[in-house]
């Protein structure tokens, strides 16, 4: 029988409470999104003054993050790449996005899900969604 690790429902309100402490330390809206290794959601939030989209947008971070076990920016590279970028489609599902900001969590080499920020400029995303990821991954097992 194949068994996979997944982050669950404790995982993801320990990545929103690190995300919403420093986006309150910050006075930033943004929406905050945690999938599991399937790309699925287990927790979203939209804080209040971000943007509508910013929901999507970190909901399809984390999708694409947790998939490929890579940053979403990194996917965003890889298409747009001169030499040997492709159509986005290609990967077969709508939700892929390659918008920095969204960070797998990665355990034995493996990703087991993904933590999002959407509704700064993407640097930011990303270093904001790598302290969700932190406060997961410091959690242990």
């Amino acid at each position: 029988m194949h068994q996979i690790t997944l982050l669950g429902a404790a995982d993801a309100q320990r990545a929103i409470a690190a995300i919403q402490a420093e986006l309150a330390r910050l006075g930033k809206p943004a929406a905050i999104a945690v999938a599991d290794a399937t790309g699925e959601l287990i927790a979203l939030l939209r804080l209040d003054g971000a943007p509508v989209n910013c929901a999507r947008n970190a909901g399809n971070k984390a999708f694409s993050a947790a998939r490929e076990g890579k940053p979403s920016r990194a996917i965003g590279k890889a298409v747009r790449d001169p030499a040997t970028g492709f159509d986005i489609a290609y990967y077969g599902d709508p939700r892929y996005i390659g918008w920095g900001g969204g960070i797998p969590v990665l355990v034995n080499g493996k990703s087991v899900g993904a933590v999002a920020i959407s509704g700064l400029p993407e640097d930011e995303d990303a270093r904001i969604a790598q302290l969700g990821v932190d406060a997961i991954l410091a959690a242990g097992p």
